[in-house]
């Protein structure tokens, strides 16, 4: 076994995990193989030596004073005091008596025994390896081709050396995939099944997934001159985005809109023409408020705590609530505030039959400003 260091590092290699990493494994091995031989409380320890390319097992023994529960629950590993003496006149509690263990004095058993250990835990620091890399990436796109799709309507997406599962509930509404499409989704969470191993979950649906994909269409917001504050969505109808700018030469909704909207109907189109309302944040929550109900025109807005009392006009009411109250509810959901519309007297515009706006004679609203 004195090639043994040569052949781990190899393995490290092939496997594509680092040095430390298998040198971890292999120590490892070493220690459960010689538990195997001894029993499962002894202690070892294992030494390497990186310039001559070996190692040493050593059982380590820690003494106790007489009457520690130790004594009786780890017997191999701890030894009282009086009987270390025995060994050691000079020895004291705390201490340790440690010896050399081979696991060559136990024949071609211990070999075999080894080796499949160390297949073992190679194969944990691998799986450790690839779940360290994945959960890095989530909260992030990540790209794959579809595989295959079961009874449930579950998609499964071949995504690097894993497999990830989009769900029925994280699919936008109306969305078919079929075997060998390449698709994006937000990685949302990385598991363990005891049954498959390793699998991502991915997701369509979250609002998430909407600003990762604004990050990558839109510059200003990846270099964070743009930040989105906030964001709600019912997937595949409408979402809104808070945005502010930290320069004041950058306008955060042209910016992000782009030219004749280029960059946010690009991001539109991959969630099935899902409508997405630009709002620019405002830290006076009345403003933010109003903002958010777009395109209803509010005539005033009362905070209370984390509720908000919006005055509307009659005319304005239903743009307000919006279709199914999407409108109302997107805007809760993106300003924090619970709203609560209250009807006032008054319109906002006045029109002809014809549909053009008709001017007022009555121009008392303007008397204050001249005062």
């Amino acid at each position: 076994m004195e090639k043994i260091l040569d052949t781990v590092e190899a393995i490290a290699v092939e496997k594509g995990i680092t040095k430390i990493q298998a040198i971890d494994a292999f120590k490892e091995a070493l220690i459960q193989s010689a538990k195997r031989l001894t029993s499962r409380d002894t202690t070892f320890e294992v030494k390497i030596d990186y310039d001559t390319k070996n190692y040493t097992l050593v059982k380590v023994v820690t003494v106790v004073e007489e009457g520690d529960p130790k004594l009786e629950e780890e017997p191999a590993s701890y030894m009282s005091l009086n009987e270390a003496k025995e060994y050691d006149e000079e020895i004291e509690l705390g201490d340790q008596l440690k010896s050399d263990f081979n696991l060559e004095d136990y024949g071609r058993t211990a070999s075999a025994n080894l080796f499949k250990e160390l297949e073992y835990h190679i194969q944990r620091m691998i799986e450790q390896s690839i779940l360290d890399k994945y959960k890095e990436m989530v909260g992030t796109i990540v790209i794959g081709v579809v595989n295959r799709l079961d009874s449930e309507d579950n998609t499964y997406v071949e995504i690097g050396e894993l497999s990830g599962i989009l769900s029925l509930r994280n699919r936008i509404k109306g969305e078919k995939f079929k075997a060998g499409d390449t698709i994006k989704a937000l990685l949302r969470y990385v598991s363990i099944d005891p049954k498959f191993g390793l699998s991502l979950e991915l997701s369509r649906t979250s609002p998430k997934f909407l600003e990762e994909l604004l990050r990558k269409e839109v510059p200003e917001i990846e270099d964070e001159s743009v930040e989105i504050v906030s964001c709600a969505r019912i997937p595949g109808e409408r979402a809104k985005i808070a945005l502010t700018s930290n320069q004041a030469n950058i306008d955060p909704i042209g910016a992000t809109v782009g030219v004749k909207g280029v960059r946010i109907n690009a991001v539109s189109n991959e969630l099935i023409g899902e409508n997405i309302d630009c709002i620019e944040y405002s830290i006076i929550p009345e403003v933010y408020i109003t903002r958010a109900l777009s395109p209803a025109i509010v005539q005033h807005v009362k905070v209370e705590d984390k509720k908000a009392i919006v005055s509307i006009t009659q005319d304005q009411k239903a743009k307000a609530i919006g279709r199914s109250g999407i409108n109302i509810r997107l805007a809760s959901m993106l300003t924090g505030y619970s709203i609560e519309l209250e009807e006032v007297e008054g319109r906002v515009n006045e029109f002809s039959e014809s549909g053009d706006v008709q001017k007022t004679k009555d121009t008392s609203a303007l008397e204050e400003l001249f005062r």
